[in-house]
């Protein structure tokens, strides 16, 4: 089991109730649950900052798609998606 730590976090009433319902539905502790959301939460972002990243990278060296040729591109992919 991978070490843990303890956070206390400030919610709305309501987002508190929601959990523990969702907690009592699947028989699940609230911690495990707003853990596994926080883990969700920061994979996803992280993806996003990463993205940001890599199209910076490409940005500052030059690989760059022209709006038309771009336009083009996805055209094309959503008629061949269409033919299908």
């Amino acid at each position: 089991m991978p070490a843990s730590t303890t956070m206390t976090i400030r919610m709305s009433v309501e987002a508190k109730a929601r959990l523990s319902q969702l907690a009592r539905d699947t028989r699940r502790s609230s911690s495990f649950l707003a853990a596994e959301a926080v883990d969700r939460y920061l994979d996803r972002e992280q993806a996003i900052i990463d993205g940001i990243k890599r199209g910076r990278a490409d940005v500052a060296a030059g690989r760059l798609v022209g709006n038309d040729e771009a336009f083009a591109e996805l055209t094309a992919a959503a008629g061949s998606d269409r033919d299908r």
